[in-house]
């Protein structure tokens, strides 16, 4: 870490650790908190990826499992992603529909981290994101069978190369394998680190169609 990245941290964590967390700070709705610290300039001025959260999954006889992905999308009904569905997260998801997703903004000195069932999303939503993004990703996702062996790089280039040459002239059709999931949340845990390991940290938990806020002892 250079100066310039050590006076930034040092600065940014002063501010914030001096304004803390209180429960009076704190909108009753969590997605709507979310937003709120999603959207601060700190968030979009000062982070390399601030999309990039650590997405966990129960694997095999329970052990868990994590993994970064970025968010692609969010609302009231959740926090989007997307995969290759045979991959081990879209596996474990088919088989066990529940994940943990953590963002960690240390510039800021904040997490948040929300639990919840996930589901697929619908077809044309995979399909209008697709269409977004790069032609090279387009190709990858259908070059790349995640999660399993391969025998060298080669062969993935030459994987490559082979449906390159497929779509050359045409559009990249999203591949039947690969898609999103929403993660609808049932517990959202805001942190904000404090001097002394203090810090604040605010806990929402789903109670039918409210939600409950409780602060967690640090």
């Amino acid at each position: 870490m250079n100066w310039f990245h050590r006076l930034f941290w040092a600065v940014h964590l002063g501010r914030y650790a001096t304004r803390g967390f209180q429960e009076s700070d704190a909108l009753p709705d969590p997605f709507g908190q979310f937003r709120r610290w999603y959207e601060d300039p700190g968030v979009r001025e000062g982070m390399f990826e601030p999309t990039a959260v650590a997405l966990s999954t129960i694997g095999a006889r329970g052990i868990p499992r994590s993994r970064m992905v970025l968010l692609k999308g969010y609302d009231a009904s959740g926090f989007v992603f997307y995969t290759n569905y045979r991959s081990d997260k879209g596996a474990e998801l088919a088989k066990r529909p529940r994940a943990c997703i953590l963002f960690y903004w240390p510039e800021l000195g904040r997490q948040i981290r929300v639990e919840g069932r996930t589901a697929k999303v619908p077809a044309a939503e995979s399909d209008a994101y697709f269409a977004s993004r790069p032609r090279g990703s387009q190709v990858g996702a259908w070059a790349s069978d995640q999660s399993s062996p391969i025998a060298s790089r080669e062969v993935l280039e030459s994987r490559t190369r082979e449906f390159e040459a497929r779509f050359e002239g045409g559009p990249v059709p999203r591949p039947p394998h690969w898609g999103g999931f929403r993660l609808i949340p049932t517990l959202f845990e805001f942190w904000q680190g404090r001097p002394n390991r203090l810090h604040d940290r605010l806990r929402y938990r789903r109670r039918g169609r409210a939600w409950v806020l409780d602060r967690l002892s640090p």
